[in-house]
């Protein structure tokens, strides 16, 4: 038997690219030599970009890249080129747009055709076999006959990229009014669009917006409309007892397919899981609900049992398909759950919904819950304790089983910035349950950040042997994470390590003339543009993030230049915000604390921590702690000290402090929990 062909892909980090490493297809990684190659041959790049989770990436690869004839062709008449998205997100964002701008759908893999000057001049997303081979010969015989023409065309598409995202949205500075009612006015701009039988938003396929729902979970800690609050727990509960979330062995799929949270496209994905561990521990404290606790503490145990490096790093993604067949690993079929449940199948299928001739594709079965397990015990007679003492045993008896299994593969990229969101969702989590282990995950995870993703200062997006400079995005992410862990013990040194990040991300990405950030740092290899990410998506854009940090920040060292960058930022979007905020909700966010003010409380005592456990217990989403049992240098503790030796909190808002207190009850008696009725 002879051994299958190796290309250039062979010596990439990246899980993707190893995947693709024995197309008969000859790829090259983004490099120099691959145009220089181009340039040498005179033909034009197929540059494909895909991520390792991606279905129709695989399908496209078995269909056509891994065909001998379709192959040759390709290898012919182009330079092939192979990317990573979540690799090199930077080249992603540019031909992801230049397709849009043809006016062609964007998705994944995504397949452009671009000169050897890296201009794009044509693309599109999966194509079956017959119709790549005919779009590739087509493509190959224009660069023959008509390249004056196509090379035109391609500068055009470039001059649209270009434009910066400011002017190509009419985005202008406007002054920040804050005031209730324009808060309204955002929220009923979201809730037009909710879905109110089954939560989200009223379409199919539906994706968690973790963002979108922090948002409205802000505001509604103010304006208490029951709309939201319906909403809110609606979203939440479907979220939990579908499909999209694995009943057995806990973490988020990427979406579900249908509008009932029912059939996910099953691939698991770092970057959700993370901010919906943020979401449900914070939506805890306002509907403190076993189901919401039970889903961030079995979603913790996925996250570390199956996706944590032994350094403390998270792994990036585990792929939809196991043995070929999407979701296999996930989904059973009722003999099978009959053999290992026996005498209490009956009760399980009931519970989790199970057809005897499956309810899903191919006879087999998604499990999902309709009922809550008071719910369920009530309805069917049962003692409470007994069923959830059953409930235990039956996730340990197909967690047993299920490992037996050929295991969907694993994408073991370590990327900063989902890091960061992880890590973030971690501290999230302990300051709402207290729970140790999930400080000393934290704790592990900002080691290794710290360890293997900074060099000289500056952050990295991976760990690998192939370091790329980091985006605006993990800088972002993983500022964020380090200031939530420092507000879960008040070590000074992840609070320091924030700000020395937040110093070179000005450094690296601030733009001076449009007052936001590049997305690619100054040191980052140049491409044909050089983008800023604005708009909110399932992740929150990396300027609103860092708009949020710089406020952050500056409230714990005194920094007006901070405070003024941000709401310098804010300025420009707060219409657009006001106008259509579906994928402007971080920035939203901004502006509720904007309204609301920060609350600094800052806690001088020797039971720091414990006075900030009571602090945290309230659903108070505009606030910011520090506390220290010594004398601090830091800035907003540095004046600060006991009275009388005893316990004392001090509130403050801009650098203004009330009267301080001695006990947790008073300050909150401090803390503005209504909005500038203005």
């Amino acid at each position: 038997m002879s051994e299958k062909p190796t290309n250039r892909l062979i010596n990439s980090s990246s899980p993707y690219l190893l995947q693709h490493a024995h197309n008969p297809v000859n790829w090259y990684p983004w490099s120099t030599e691959a145009f220089d190659d181009a340039k040498k041959r005179d033909v034009p790049v197929i540059l494909s970009i895909g991520y390792s989770s991606c279905h129709w990436c695989h399908v496209m690869e078995r269909e056509s890249f891994e065909n001998d004839e379709i192959a040759g062709m390709m290898n012919d008449k182009f330079v092939c080129i192979k990317v990573d998205r979540e690799e090199r997100p930077d080249i992603d964002q540019i031909y992801m747009e230049a397709i849009q701008t043809m006016g062609l759908n964007g998705g994944w893999p995504l397949n452009v055709f671009i000169t050897k000057d890296q201009k794009p001049f044509y693309g599109g997303t999966y194509f079956p076999p017959a119709q790549w081979k005919q779009v590739c010969l087509g493509v190959s015989k224009a660069y023959q006959t008509n390249k004056d023409q196509l090379l035109e065309s391609a500068d055009q598409f470039l001059t649209e990229v270009n434009r910066s995202e400011l002017s190509k949205y009419g985005i202008v500075s406007a002054e920040i009014k804050t005031d209730a009612t324009t808060l309204k006015k955002i929220v009923n701009q979201i809730k037009n669009k909710f879905d109110p039988q089954l939560g989200g938003f009223a379409r199919a396929p539906k994706f968690p917006m973790p963002n979108i729902w922090k948002f409205l979970l802000y505001a509604n800690s103010t304006l208490k409309d029951e709309e939201i609050r319906i909403h809110l727990e609606k979203t939440l509960d479907g979220i939990a007892k579908g499909g999209i979330y694995d009943q057995i062995g806990g973490g988020f799929c990427r979406y579900s397919v249908d509008e009932r949270w029912f059939a996910p496209h099953f691939e698991k994905m770092l970057y959700d899981n993370g901010q919906l561990i943020s979401l449900y521990a914070e939506a805890y404290k306002v509907y403190p609900k076993n189901l919401y606790k039970e889903v961030v503490f079995d979603t913790i145990s996925f996250l570390q049992r199956e996706m944590m490096n032994k350094s403390g790093g998270f792994y990036s993604a585990l792929d939809a398909d196991s043995e070929g067949i999407e979701g296999k690993f996930y989904t059973w079929t009722s003999a099978e759950l009959k053999k290992i449940l026996q005498e209490d199948y009956f009760l399980f299928a009931e519970y989790y919904r199970v057809g005897n001739d499956g309810n899903w594709e191919g006879g087999r079965n998604i499990l999902h819950i309709k009922d809550n397990p008071e719910e369920f015990a009530a309805k069917n007679q049962l003692d409470q304790k007994e069923l959830r003492q059953k409930i235990v045993k039956w996730k340990a008896a197909l967690m047993t089983r299920r490992e037996k299994r050929i295991r969907p593969g694993l994408d073991d990229k370590v990327l900063a910035g989902w890091n960061g969101l992880v890590l973030k969702g971690l501290t999230d989590a302990y300051r709402t349950f207290r729970e140790p282990l999930f400080l000393q995950l934290a704790v592990k995870n900002a080691e290794f950040i710290r360890g293997h993703l900074i060099e000289n200062g500056e952050l990295k997006r991976t760990s690998g042997k192939e370091k790329i400079q980091a985006y605006l995005e993990d800088y972002a992410f993983v500022i964020d994470g380090l200031l939530g862990l420092y507000q879960c013990e008040f070590d000074e040194k992840w609070l320091s390590l924030a700000k020395s990040l937040c110093d070179k991300t000005i450094d690296l990405f601030y733009d001076r003339s449009e007052e936001m950030f590049f997305y690619t740092s100054s040191k980052s290899e140049d491409l044909i543009a050089r983008k800023k990410e604005i708009f909110d998506n399932v992740v929150p854009a990396s300027n609103s993030q860092t708009a949020i940090n710089l406020l952050f920040l500056s409230k714990f060292f005194y920094d007006g230049d901070l405070e003024d960058l941000s709401g310098k930022m804010l300025s420009k979007m707060v219409k657009p915000v006001e106008n259509e905020p579906s994928y402007l909700t971080n920035w939203a966010i901004l502006y509720f604390y904007q309204l609301m003010g920060i609350a600094e409380i800052n806690i001088m005592s020797d039971h720091v921590v414990d006075l900030a456990r009571a602090v945290d217990e309230e659903p108070i989403f505009n606030k910011i702690l520090a506390g220290t049992s010594a004398q601090s240098n830091l800035p907003a503790l540095a004046s600060r000290k006991k009275i009388n030796d005893e316990n004392t909190i001090y509130v403050c808002y801009n650098k203004t402090c009330k009267l301080p207190v001695h006990t947790v009850e008073e300050a909150l008696k401090q803390i503005k929990i209504e909005p500038d009725r203005r």
